[in-house]
């Protein structure tokens, strides 16, 4: 396992060749899987951002799927949830993979709206270069999506498929912000076991 590897870095704004190593792998590689119900805590090495350039923000690692923060973000909490193993479409998933990714969509979800406290979300995953998947892993994104037209800002509007202007993510954010989501999937998870629904 590379724990104190860094691994190349990866330019979010190229599209990766084909034979360019893929940065969800890299990230799938250094981390290694944690009970979700009973996360690390944020000051362990196996949470170490700064294994990768960039740095990698792990929420959730279980032994078939990673999720971590989007380096760049669409709006506060983007998520990225995929297979450990290399995937190029989800028509390449495995069906236990397709049952996990199923599964934790909906604990990451429920995460993700208790954490930002934002109740509306887009869950979006991209197949192919012409769907707008810029990296070649099959991922899904959890978007929080702010209501913007209450609050008077209706020259706003939130970028999707890539397109429009994306904020890099604050590294020092990112570290309270993928604690924090951690803390919610356990707690989502308990609440869950306590009803029977796990």
């Amino acid at each position: 396992m590379a724990e104190d590897k860094i691994v190349q870095s990866f330019d979010p704004g190229v599209i990766p060749a084909d034979d360019d190593p893929c940065p969800f792998c890299n990230i799938s590689t250094a981390f290694a899987p944690f009970p979700p119900d009973h996360p690390p805590s944020s000051s362990e090495s196996s949470l170490d951002p700064a294994r990768l350039a960039p740095p990698a923000f792990i929420v959730l690692s279980t032994p078939s799927l990673i999720a971590f923060l989007d380096i760049l973000p669409l709006s506060y909490g983007h998520l990225l949830l995929c297979p450990r193993s290399h995937r190029s479409k989800l028509t390449d998933v495995e069906p236990q993979e397709a049952a996990d990714l199923g599964y934790y969509l909906r604990i990451l979800s429920a995460a993700l709206v208790r954490t930002t406290g934002v109740p509306d979300w887009n869950v979006i995953q991209n197949n192919g270069a012409a769907a707008a998947q810029v990296v070649n892993h099959v991922h899904y994104h959890l978007i929080p999506r702010p209501e913007i037209r209450a609050s008077g800002r209706f020259k706003e509007s939130f970028t999707m498929f890539g397109r429009g202007v994306r904020e890099e993510l604050d590294d020092d954010e990112a570290a309270v912000l993928a604690d924090k989501l951690r803390q919610s999937i356990a707690a989502v998870m308990e609440e869950e076991a306590r009803k029977g629904r796990l």
